[in-house]
């Protein structure tokens, strides 16, 4: 009985072959065509869209002239101040009779001019100056900080739509596998448990497939806000794969690296910055202990002893109850703040260099331990396991297992490849230096 049954089963078998053919004919015929609003874009023109378009890189450029703006404010003196007054009065004349009312009217005049001591014009243009270098060092650290966003962004939205065809060429062939078993419903060609299981590998590859797509869509939204491009425009990226293969991740020491961090790493420049400024500061605190001097020149007409009274003095506030004691413990503690912030940047910095390096060899060891031909043929052998299934050459839970293997398989590559790639964008990024041009 068995043995009458492997021809039928076989000529059923070629009856779902060539339902499947017409499907996949069928397929081909209502595949839709590749929406028209794509950016095709490789990772040099990605970089020039995104340092003339960004929005957050240009109020940060403007940020810098805003502060070189009050360097030219603090280089300023301070106004002179003009007083006159003018008042009639009406004195008795020597016959005890009043006098006209403008008659010898009150006539002053004082010009005052206020000098700063202790040198706070000198410590005011300094710290205006520090201010611009640190205004400069958060628009480079952000320029460094969105590119390593796109950069990263442009690679992974490759590497998922790579991961991404291999779902669709997995779920494709299996609907034209469920959509023949349709067909032949009833015919005894199939078992109605293959039909499920089949069924159930394809919704569990829908599923991930729709995560995947939605993991592509999110890293789209961002790399389209870093590029500033209208919303919905799909970004294919055109990669140099051959550039990427050739990169040597062991061209630079680690001494190389370090020595560019300590010179190029912007968020160690604010960090200095910031030390700067508090220094800066404190200076500026202690002078404002100081009392400015105010000269003065005076002429009064009539208010004074003698007629016609001309006059110069100094004034000075007297440094008895405010002597800025305050403000300058609190700079002297910011200065404190700001010097073990500092620290801490560059022990960040020398961790985040060695340890980039670290994981830049184990993820170029890892994909070159992979066979270049591996891919190719696994994809080779898929069309091969669907005929032979189809004929029932092989069983079903093989031919699932082997659907199972080469998808995990190449989602692996694609992965390894991925961080590889990361590793040394995480380097440049590390290193504030293009180190790795991928």
């Amino acid at each position: 009985m068995n043995v009458k049954s492997k021809p039928f089963k076989k000529f059923g078998g070629l009856i779902l072959l060539a339902a499947i053919a017409f499907n996949t004919q069928k397929v081909v015929a209502q595949k839709v065509t590749p929406v028209s609003d794509t950016l095709h874009i490789t990772i040099d023109s990605a970089e020039n869209m995104f340092l003339t378009h960004n929005f957050s890189l240009l109020s940060q450029k403007y940020n810098i002239d805003a502060n070189q703006a009050l360097v030219i404010q603090a280089k300023l003196w301070p106004n002179p101040n003009l007083s006159i007054q003018k008042g009639p009065i009406i004195p008795l004349n020597e016959d005890g009779v009043k006098g006209s009312f403008f008659n010898n009217s009150e006539n002053a005049v004082q010009l005052q001019q206020l000098f700063l001591l202790a040198g706070k014009r000198s410590k005011q243009i300094k710290l205006a100056e520090a201010n611009v270098k640190l205004a400069e060092a958060q628009f480079y650290d952000l320029l460094r900080t969105l590119k390593y966003t796109l950069r990263s962004d442009f690679y992974n939205i490759y590497y998922l739509k790579k991961s991404a065809a291999v779902y669709d060429k997995e779920i494709n062939a299996l609907k034209q596998i469920v959509d023949a078993y349709e067909t032949q419903k009833g015919k005894d060609f199939v078992s109605g448990k293959d039909v499920a299981l089949i069924k159930a590998q394809y919704y569990a590859f829908t599923s991930e497939y729709n995560d995947l797509i939605n993991q592509i869509n999110d890293t789209e939204s961002e790399l389209r806000t870093v590029l500033q491009s209208k919303p919905g425009v799909f970004i294919d990226p055109l990669v140099d794969t051959a550039s990427i293969a050739s990169i040597d991740v062991m061209k630079y020491p680690v001494s190389a690296l370090l020595d560019s961090a300590y010179k190029n790493r912007t968020d160690l420049s604010i960090a200095k910055a910031n030390t700067d400024i508090a220094r800066l500061n404190l200076s500026y605190q202690k002078a404002l202990a100081v009392p400015d001097l105010t000269a003065q020149i005076a002429y009064d007409q009539q208010g004074s002893y003698i007629h016609q009274f001309h006059s110069i003095g100094v004034s000075m506030d007297l440094p008895f109850l405010n002597r800025n004691q305050g403000n300058i413990k609190s700079a002297k503690w910011m200065v404190d703040v700001n010097d073990y912030a500092q620290k801490s940047t560059q022990a960040n910095v020398e961790e985040t260099v060695t340890r980039a390096l670290e994981k830049a060899i184990a993820n170029d060891k890892l994909m070159r331990n992979i066979d270049p031909k591996f891919e190719s043929d696994f994809e080779s052998l898929t069309d091969e396991v669907i005929k032979n299934y189809m004929i029932r050459n092989l069983g079903l839970l093989d031919f699932l297992a082997f659907y199972d293997s080469y998808k995990q398989n190449a989602l692996q590559v694609n992965y390894i490849k991925y961080n590889r790639v990361q590793a040394t964008e995480d380097l440049n990024f590390y290193t504030g230096t293009n180190f790795f041009k991928n």
